[in-house]
């Protein structure tokens, strides 16, 4: 690194650790107060409010959840009426699918991926921080229609022409639509952010064969996002134009193709399983290392699964349209690649026991949150296996057994390693540690009462016991363990409650953490917990795969960077080699605006398509003021 050209600059290699400390957090800290915190771009808060407001929706989705339990806990119950039935079942999967799990992987994503790939900020604060909102106003957008009783009633899959203007009048399909562009529009935002980040902002020395798992997860999972998503975008502005503008796209009567819908739909929705998936693959595979003592084995046959994972993942859409008369060709080929995808995923599962076999494990509650995830996932893995043949699908089509496969995968693929993060990063996010004793409470409740819950699934969709029914004859076979099961949900539920309450008090009163409580390898753990706001007070220089090695405690450094503006270092996509310095933008309440502007015009669209018309001039005005240069350009970006 050189010195600028002209005029002495403050430069970090100058002055004293404690001078240089007091300079970045004057140059990188937001402004107190209401103003500071909606102009804020800092990644951490953003990514922090985003993972809140994630956990906010889940437990919204998990009382959905709860309550149609309640109503099928016995024949014929009258405890909810039908039209609410049909929009809480909407709710719950469209609340925990858009709402909840992907946006909590991403924000995972934005908060470590800057932290692991050592660098003071993600790429496009500013996007970062509009993500954020339009996000927030989608979800509050959706849910104040269901307090209203407005809300969607057509499944979260809004499969035509059930949700077309023929048989979904008034605005419950639009609503729906429309919070599909509001969470899409954020999610790819953040993976634009995810990409960029990774390959030009890595510390020097990481090159690619060096850069942790997760965040190769993440990677993979934002290139998914990037080419799954425009598909829902698509076909929920296409519903919009056949319901407000009277097109066709799904009509048969005028030209139109209703199987056209579940084509894009689900050309998204099994890419959707994996942008969630792959994310739970990383964080696995980075918290095991520190709980067995050894490091992770197989790395490179892990990455490989990574992306061959997503890269067949587009290639399993169909298998959720066995039975809707497709030639037998089409099928075989798709039935091929949904039993394939389960080689990477197999492979993934023989590294991680690798690792326990070779390492001596410490039985912390993050390490118990995997250990149930791999049982689980193996579980619902298998069940996809079987659902992927034809024949057998076929029969289980929509039936419970499809819920309870579903909901193995997701959970038990997800949810599971979601929570092993939180217990793991929750000191580095706020320097206190979670309750070990209420953490075992909270993983027993969740394991056990998550196998109490599904697995009796399974054996009601083998007798026949169909999805998104609102209530049944008590001469069927079911009413015994359907109210088993919706007493196993308490169990599960009470699981949850432990882990919020955990989190809640540990994030009061728990005790204080240190820098690497967990003895890890991983770059995120060289800077304080919490972090300060400019992350490292110098870029640091990787040299091996786990550069905080045992009884390394000071990591070399690269400086030059200037203190009197943010600043971040540019490096080379392969071998992260310095390249450039980049002024990152400051703080902005523009992308507030924005947001707002943007979620004015979507909602206002819903009632007439000229909203579009007048509804962008607000948003151009709010970008203008957002991207207009202050100062010399070597001040600003």
């Amino acid at each position: 690194m050189t010195r600028d050209q002209g005029a002495r600059v403050p430069l970090d290699v100058d002055i004293s650790d404690a001078e240089l400390e007091r300079q970045l957090k004057e140059t990188w800290s937001s402004k107190p107060g209401l103003w500071g915190a909606i102009s804020t771009v800092d990644h951490k808060v953003v990514a922090g409010r985003y993972i809140a407001t994630a956990f906010v929706f889940l437990i919204l989705g998990g009382l959905l959840a709860m309550a149609m339990r309640l109503q099928l806990s016995q024949p014929e119950a009258r405890f909810i009426n039908p039209d609410r039935y049909n929009q809480i079942f909407t709710m719950h999967g469209s609340t925990m699918m858009f709402l909840f799990a992907v946006p909590v992987m991403e924000a995972m994503a934005a908060y470590l991926v800057p932290l692991m790939v050592g660098t003071r900020n993600i790429a496009f604060p500013r996007l970062n921080a509009f993500s954020y909102w339009i996000f927030l106003f989608g979800g509050i957008l959706i849910w104040v229609a269901f307090a209203l009783d407005t809300a969607p009633d057509v499944g979260w899959f809004a499969y035509v022409p059930l949700a077309g203007p023929q048989y979904a009048p008034g605005k419950r399909a639009d609503l729906w639509a429309q919070m599909i562009t509001f969470t899409e529009v954020a999610a790819l935002a953040v993976a634009v952010e995810i990409v960029v980040t990774v390959f030009k902002q890595r510390a020097p020395g990481m090159s690619l064969d060096r850069i942790p798992v997760l965040v190769w997860a993440m990677l993979v999972m934002s290139f998914l996002v990037i080419m799954a998503m425009p598909a829902i975008m698509f076909s929920s502005t296409t519903l919009i134009l056949d319901r407000l503008v009277g097109t066709h796209f799904y009509n048969p009567a005028e030209g139109g193709d209703a199987l056209l819908w579940q084509h894009l739909f689900w050309f998204f929705g099994h890419p959707e399983v994996y942008i969630i998936f792959l994310p739970a693959v990383g964080m696995v595979s980075t918290i095991l290392p520190a709980f067995v003592g050894r490091p992770l084995f197989g790395y490179m046959l892990l990455v490989m699964a990574l992306i061959t994972t997503g890269v067949l993942s587009f290639g399993l859409w169909v298998h959720h349209m066995f039975t809707v008369g497709l030639p037998r060709v089409g099928e075989s080929f798709f039935t091929a690649s949904s039993m394939s995808i389960a080689v990477p995923a197999g492979i993934q599962i023989f590294c991680w026991l690798a690792t326990l076999w070779a390492g001596k494990p410490v039985y912390k509650t993050p390490l118990l949150f995997i250990l149930g995830f791999i049982v689980t996932f193996v579980m619902g893995g298998m069940t996809g296996v079987m659902v992927a043949s034809v024949p057998f699908d076929t029969q289980v089509h929509d039936t419970y057994f499809v819920v309870a496969h579903f909901h193995y995968v997701l959970i038990g693929g997800a949810v599971f390693p979601l929570i092993a993060a939180v217990y793991y990063w929750f000191p580095k996010m706020t320097g206190r540690m979670m309750s070990e004793r209420l953490g075992r409470w909270s993983f027993w409740l969740i394991f056990c009462g998550f196998h109490l819950t599904f697995f009796p699934m399974h054996i009601l969709g083998l007798w026949g016991m169909p999805r998104r029914i609102y209530t049944y004859q008590p001469e069927l076979p079911w009413t015994s363990l359907n109210l088993f099961v919706s007493l196993s949900a308490l169990v599960l539920a009470g699981g949850f409650l432990v882990f919020f309450v955990n989190a809640i008090r540990s994030w009061r009163n728990g005790l204080p953490a240190g820098s690497n409580p967990w003895g890890a390898a991983t770059l995120e753990w060289a800077t304080s917990s919490p972090p300060p706001p400019y992350n490292f007070r110098r870029i640091p220089v990787v040299s091996s795969l786990d550069p905080l090695t045992p009884g390394e405690n000071e990591l070399p450094v690269v400086a030059g960077l200037r203190t009197d503006r943010r600043e971040l270092l540019v490096t080379s996509v392969v071998e992260a080699l310095p390249q450039a310095r980049e002024s990152s933008t400051t703080d902005s309440v523009w992308p507030f605006w924005a947001a707002v502007a943007t979620s004015v015009m979507l909602v206002w669209s819903i009632f007439t398509p000229w909203a579009v018309v007048w509804g962008s001039i607000p948003v151009a005005i709010t970008l203008i003021g957002w991207f207009w240069p202050k100062g010399s350009p070597e001040d600003e970006s």
